[in-house]
């Protein structure tokens, strides 16, 4: 599936081509403050099927709790999150946030990473599929 989107403002665009079955929820505690809410919807492109199209976004480099390391882009005007990455040499997954993308109402999660750090007062989603850690 193709999508296309950007930053809230306008600055930076891109698009990808993505599996939309491959939408995920992620409830981890960085997820949670990183967004400034309850988690974050996410869809992944590979490095070749993803592009931006207008501007550069910002870049804040993160180090989970594993030790790994995230590339964390976002629009330096308006602070919009558009996409994490790994870091370092190899080839790169993009983990577009699903707000991002004007297809937003078709990208349906169907897991939840790290549910054991889930608001206890989220609702359940019905029909997701749930991985208590990553």
């Amino acid at each position: 599936m193709k999508i296309d989107g950007g930053c809230h403002c306008g600055a930076i665009t891109d698009e990808a081509e993505v599996d939309p079955e491959k939408t995920s929820i992620c409830h981890c505690t960085d997820c949670q403050q990183l967004t400034g809410t309850a988690f974050r919807v996410t869809v992944p492109a590979p490095e070749d099927h993803y592009r931006i199209t207008k501007g550069t976004p910002k870049v804040y480099i993160k180090t989970g709790s594993s030790g790994a390391k995230r590339a964390q882009a976002f629009c330096g005007d308006c602070g919009s999150h558009l996409y994490a990455t790994s870091v370092g040499d190899g080839p790169k997954v993009y983990g577009i946030r699903a707000g991002t993308a004007r297809q937003r109402e078709d990208l349906v999660p169907t897991q939840q990473k790290w549910h054991r750090s889930a608001l206890h007062w989220l609702p359940e989603f019905e029909g997701v599929s749930i991985v208590e850690a990553q």
